[in-house]
């Protein structure tokens, strides 16, 4: 019997887009019933460490612990950085998601996994391992970019050239894509993270003030800019965090403009990937590129004004696909799902 041939018996099937800002998961025929934050809380108490709480619940815990409880963000730049945390919170994940099924989920499930296109062997291999020690009794890795060109529902298995540009929490995925394979794909660790890092760095530099990461990452979401808006009125949020000088809580407008400043580098780095993809992409491909432009996919393409910047960049036309969040996860989930696909999967 093959893989195939076992995916199209089972029922408890997954595939889990391990994000390192969010973790997504897809059940077989049920659709994505998982989209919580990739972060661990472990509580130590006289020297036993235990999981206190996992995903949205251990987010709310970020900078606001005691000595006694840490968070963890076990993944880094789209891998494991934290073998035994990730083990942790990929079992938390799939025990919710066999909860979600009432019960119908017995058995332990196959797993489709994505990976970043550049991954490491050692780094494929701490993936697999993970969700294994997870409770699957069975993994299969699907590159990044070819699960978010799925997703966006593009010609992956047409002779048709295809590029999608998948910004996640901790890379950007570029994928030039056709006949089921990745034709030319780069993979840059800038995304949604650097980003809040840029604006954390900026707003000590400027104007002395310590802000957490959750604060970077609101303020990111609210008014963050890939460019800095014509001049004339310009909108402004309120930050709130600790003076640095004088050591005491502090507040301050920041406006577009700043935070569009802010995120010049990691902005000018996506960019560069992709311009890099395009002058490496063959030219028979690089034709259809033409006619079909560039998709893009992943929380960080929801920033603001970064189409526009692309389009000026490259000439080319840019899509945003219709669920950037979760394109990875369904693009994932199709494969697991639909035997047009089953060459994109690989044995981990």
């Amino acid at each position: 019997m093959t893989f195939m041939d076992m995916f199209q018996f089972a029922t408890a099937d997954l595939a889990i887009d391990l994000g390192t800002a969010n973790t997504v998961v897809y059940v077989r025929e049920q659709g994505i019933v998982v989209d919580e934050p990739s972060v661990v809380a472990l509580e130590t108490v006289e020297g036993i460490t235990r999981v206190r709480a996992v995903g949205d619940d251990a987010k709310l815990m970020l900078g606001k612990t005691p000595d006694n409880v840490r968070t963890i963000r076990p993944l880094r730049n789209g891998v494991v950085a934290d073998l035994e945390v990730a083990e942790q919170m990929i079992k938390h994940f799939i025990r919710k998601a066999r909860g979600d099924q009432g019960g119908r989920l017995r058995r332990s499930p196959q797993v489709v996994i994505c990976v970043p296109s550049n991954a490491t062997k050692v780094e494929r291999r701490a993936i697999r391992d993970a969700v294994s020690n997870a409770g699957a009794r069975q993994v299969w890795l699907i590159d990044e970019p070819m699960a978010a060109a799925i997703g966006a529902r593009l010609p992956v298995t047409k002779p048709v050239g295809s590029m999608v540009v998948d910004i996640g929490g901790g890379t950007t995925e570029v994928g030039v894509i056709s006949i089921e394979g990745l034709t030319m794909s780069t993979s840059v660790r800038v995304g949604g993270d650097r980003m809040d890092d840029a604006i954390t760095a900026a707003v000590r530099r400027n104007h002395n003030l310590m802000i957490g990461e959750t604060t970077a990452e609101r303020v990111k979401k609210l008014l963050g800019s890939a460019r800095v808006p014509p001049t004339g009125a310009d909108e402004t949020a309120v930050i709130k965090g600790r003076n640095v000088s004088r050591g005491v809580p502090a507040e301050l407008a920041i406006t577009r403009a700043e935070l569009a400043e802010a995120l010049a580098e990691p902005v000018g780095q996506i960019v560069h990937a992709v311009r890099v993809a395009l002058e490496n992409t063959p030219p028979e491909i690089a034709a259809d590129i033409i006619d079909g432009g560039i998709t893009l996919t992943g929380g960080g393409s929801l920033l603001s004004e970064l189409a526009p910047v692309l389009i000026e960049a490259t000439g080319l036309s840019v899509t945003l696909a219709e669920d950037p969040l979760h394109c990875v996860a369904l693009g994932a989930g199709r494969a697991l799902e639909d035997l047009a696909f089953r060459g994109v999967l690989h044995p981990a």
